[in-house]
Formats: structure tokens, sequence, C-alpha cells
């Protein structure tokens, strides 16, 4: 079994001083957390693969495509591959578990 604790990834993220930390990587699947402040920039960009956002915590908005809705904790958003997206208007830090299908890259 592997099994994780948000605390701890949210310290090894901050501790690699990067937004995004992968750790689990199967044969179909990338799992990771994902990290911005309020009022920071997403510099994401489209991915090769299907990905999944739960949000455990914040407050922002997030465009996908040319759909945009309002996330807070316990949403759950579906982006499919190669479909532009970003959070925005962040106004409480926002932490993000990212399920990318296959792997990402």
């Amino acid at each position: 079994m592997k099994a994780f604790r948000l605390d701890e990834l949210d310290a090894e993220r901050a501790a690699n001083q990067g937004a995004y930390l992968q750790f689990l990587r199967e044969r179909n699947m990338s799992v990771g957390l994902y990290a911005l402040n309020a009022g920071e920039h997403d510099p994401q960009k489209p991915h090769n693969q299907d990905e999944v956002y739960f949000v455990v915590s914040g407050r922002a908005l997030i465009t996908v495509g040319t759909e945009t809705t309002q996330v807070a904790r316990g949403s759950v958003v579906y982006v499919p591959a190669q479909v532009p997206h970003k959070f925005h208007h962040i106004s409480e830090d926002l932490r993000v578990l990212v399920v990318f299908s296959p792997p990402e890259a």
C-alpha cells in the first residue's frame, strides 16, 4: 500500500521550492499536489494527458477552454488533454490534488 498525508506532501513541495510535487506515478496515472498562493499567477500550459483536479483548500476561479467556474474546497474539475486551462483570481491559498492519465511525462 502507498499512503500519503497532505500536510507532509505540502511541506515536501515547499522544501523543493516548487508549485507542483508529483508524489505517485503508476503505469496508467500519476498524482501530484499543486499549490498557488492568493494573488499568484498560474503559469501552466495545456497538457498531453487528461487530468482531474480535486481542490483540497482555497478559493479561485478556473477557466477550462472557454468556460469559467468558481472552485473551493471539495470542488472536482475535469480537464481534457490539450485544452487550455488556468486558475485565476485566487482569493485564498490553493492546494489541489492533480490526477493525470496517462501519467504526466
